[in-house]
């Protein structure tokens, strides 16, 4: 049974959610402020966190910011009633997993759950990738560069999408298999998340020591590693 900290202060939305995640065969606890979600996550290790971009104390993005800072790896979906482009832009920014607006489907909360619960599971094979300068661990979702180079930890995400384009480099990856490979889902009409996914790696990782991209885009028809 997955455990799920939903964090949302509209407390009868949490209650709906949380009874039909529940019947779904996930174990809930709900805050509805960021404090009582800090004082959650330092008590227990959640597999996912539901998180709502507006909080009564503070803005839920702010949230984000800490646990991307203290728990990189743990996935993390964001919810808005809102639902704008910019707010949907800056969790993508910011290391959210994945983006639902409110009112939300409970099923597609659940789908969009389970796929990002499947890709947090530990990779087929735990072997170290090595291209150029770059080492990447799957496993450990740790990424580095040269000789003595210094860690970078990627959110799960970022390093779903390493994962897939350093197994074939040079070689593009279509978008919606890489969505496939690293969201878990297909994209949808103007859907930006893996784009956002890529542009962070790409930040992250920088360019070749020859000024050089690493990540290559190719219009219409995805990304690719350039070794």
């Amino acid at each position: 049974m997955s455990e799920l900290l939903l964090i949302d202060d509209d407390v009868e939305l949490c209650d709906l959610l949380a009874s039909w995640l529940t019947q779904e065969g996930f174990q809930v606890t709900a805050c509805h402020d960021g404090q009582a979600a800090r004082q959650a996550l330092a008590q227990q290790a959640p597999d996912a966190v539901v998180l709502d971009v507006m909080l009564p104390d503070g803005s839920g993005l702010e949230l984000l910011k800490q646990l991307r800072s203290e728990h990189p790896e743990l996935p993390v979906l964001m919810l808005s009633a809102r639902g704008e482009p910019l707010d949907r832009i800056l969790g993508l920014e910011l290391g959210a997993d994945d983006y639902l607006a409110k009112p939300c489907d409970p099923r597609e909360l659940t789908a969009r759950l389970r796929a990002v619960l499947r890709r947090s599971l530990p990779p087929a094979t735990s072997s170290q990738i090595e291209i150029g300068d770059l080492r990447f661990s799957p496993a450990r979702g740790v990424a580095a560069l040269g000789a003595e180079g210094q860690e970078i930890v990627l959110t799960l995400s970022e390093s779903r999408v390493l994962e897939a384009l350093l197994k074939q480099p040079g070689e593009p990856v279509d978008k919606q298999a890489l969505a496939q490979l690293a969201l878990g889902r297909k994209l949808t009409l103007y859907d930006r998340s893996l784009d956002m996914h890529v542009s962070n790696l790409r930040k992250k990782i920088g360019p070749h020591p020859d000024g050089r991209p690493r990540v290559v885009a190719l219009r219409g028809r995805g990304y690719y590693y350039a070794p």
